[in-house]
């Protein structure tokens, strides 16, 4: 019994040696022997344990990635599209750790971002003509790739038909368009943005040419011969001959046509004083000179002349024409002219009438009428502008007043550079003469018998 004992007791150490010796403990410090299998590797002294499941490079992979982050934060940051949403945010997420660097980029930088463009969008929209407001409304409430597409290239389609239609609009209020460019282009702005594009690059050009034949063709009903002339010369090339007429030629031929109209009212001796001092000073200027005179200033220096013309009247007619004359100078240019077309001639007749009326038939009168007139012949006074003429210095020719009481004949005149033809201040004049001659041979005859 003694010997099963002992022999129970000292089995465990002779059959398990090796656990034994595994575990005892090893000195401090110190590596023994991987005696067993899925033993922790030897460790030097000082030497930081290493992590079985990777820990000191997964440490190092996190900070690569931080680095990474963080770089992108700041190259958001810098970037000058970025908006101020996704600024603001980038600016929080460098302030802060790894976790705030990555959860601005992979959740909060795309929501900053659709904010950020839909501010854009509606800033474009308020600055933009009516296509570009009308594509900015629209991607507005669409979706986000709406969104995208119109800032990439919506926006600039849209501007690129406000700037066709604004030119079409332009073209529109242009005096110088003509009545097929403008039809065409009202026409156009009614339609799609192709409409507008097609009258811009296509139809424009054709309808400019079409007016600029009619216009051609009006110059030339209008203008004098120069004119005419090259402007069936231009009728007959093409287009370039059409735009170098209106541009160069017909102001050149018209500057000619211009200076044979003035050489033609310096021609009429009914002209006076004003249009001819102003005709002459036209002639040695420039062909705008040239046409200011005949549009402007030839009405003007006319109705001057006609003005002086009538106030000799007043000094020279009989009662009837001094009251027509004193109302026509009360009134406008329109009234000196009605007055010296047909008042004159009307209140002339009324002081005929009268004269023959209190004329008696006795000679005394007559010869007492005679010597007026002969009187009035001799003072030499200014006659009226525009009746006879007048020199090349501008000087007015003699008059003849009064009313030659034995014949009940008043002295009259013209229009003033009207071409009128005079009504017979000459023979007004011979007649005073005579009477004036009668008056005197009459007093000798008178004084002989005396003696």
């Amino acid at each position: 019994m003694s010997a099963v004992v002992a022999a129970a007791v000292l089995a465990p150490a002779v059959l398990f040696p090796s656990s034994a010796s595994a575990a005892a403990p090893q000195p401090g410090g110190v590596s023994g022997p991987d005696t067993a299998s899925g033993s922790a590797p030897d460790t030097a002294a000082g030497e930081a344990p290493k992590d079985t499941a990777g820990g000191t490079a997964k440490d190092a992979g996190a900070d690569d990635q931080e680095k990474k982050d963080r770089a992108e934060v700041q190259r958001i940051l810098d970037d000058p599209a970025s908006g101020p949403k996704a600024r603001e945010l980038a600016q929080k997420a460098l302030a802060g750790d790894a976790a705030d660097l990555r959860h601005f980029l992979t959740a909060e930088l795309e929501g900053a971002r659709q904010t950020d463009n839909r501010v854009l969008i509606a800033r474009i929209e308020d600055g933009g003509g009516p296509a570009v407001r009308k594509a900015a409304d629209k991607a507005l409430r669409g979706t986000y790739q709406d969104i995208l597409d119109f800032l990439s290239s919506g926006q600039y389609v849209a501007r690129a038909e406000d700037q066709d239609r604004a030119e079409v609009g332009r073209i529109l209020a242009d005096p110088d368009s003509g009545p097929g460019v403008r039809a065409a282009a009202a026409k156009a702005l009614k339609g799609t943005a192709a409409d507008v594009r097609t009258f811009l690059a296509v139809d424009l050009a054709k309808q400019r040419g079409d007016d600029n034949r009619v216009k051609v063709s009006q110059i030339m009903a209008s203008g004098g011969r120069a004119v005419r002339e090259a402007a069936s010369k231009a009728l007959d090339g093409g287009d370039a001959a059409i735009l170098t007429f209106l541009a160069k030629g017909w102001p050149a031929a018209r500057a000619e046509d211009d200076r044979v109209a003035i050489l033609v009212v310096l021609a009429n001796k009914e002209n006076g004083r004003h249009v001819v001092e102003g005709a002459q000073k036209a002639l040695s200027g420039t062909p705008a000179d040239l046409r200011t005179f005949l549009e402007t200033e030839l009405p003007r220096l006319r109705a001057s002349d006609n003005r002086i013309k009538v106030s000799q009247l007043v000094e020279t007619g009989g009662p009837a024409v001094r009251k027509a004359a004193l109302a026509a100078l009360e009134g406008d240019d329109d009234a000196v002219t009605a007055f010296l077309t047909d008042g004159w001639a009307k209140a002339r007749t009324e002081d005929e009438a009268a004269a023959k009326n209190t004329t008696g038939t006795g000679g005394a009168t007559a010869g007492q009428g005679a010597d007026r007139q002969g009187q009035g012949a001799q003072q030499g006074g200014v006659q009226p502008a525009g009746l006879t003429g007048t020199t090349t210095g501008g000087t007015v020719g003699t008059r003849s007043t009064g009313t030659d009481a034995g014949t009940g004949h008043t002295g009259t005149g013209s229009l003033a550079a009207t071409g009128t033809d005079g009504i017979g201040w000459e023979a007004g004049g011979a007649a005073a003469a005579l009477a004036a001659g009668a008056a005197l041979v009459a007093l000798s005859r008178r004084r002989t018998t005396e003696d």
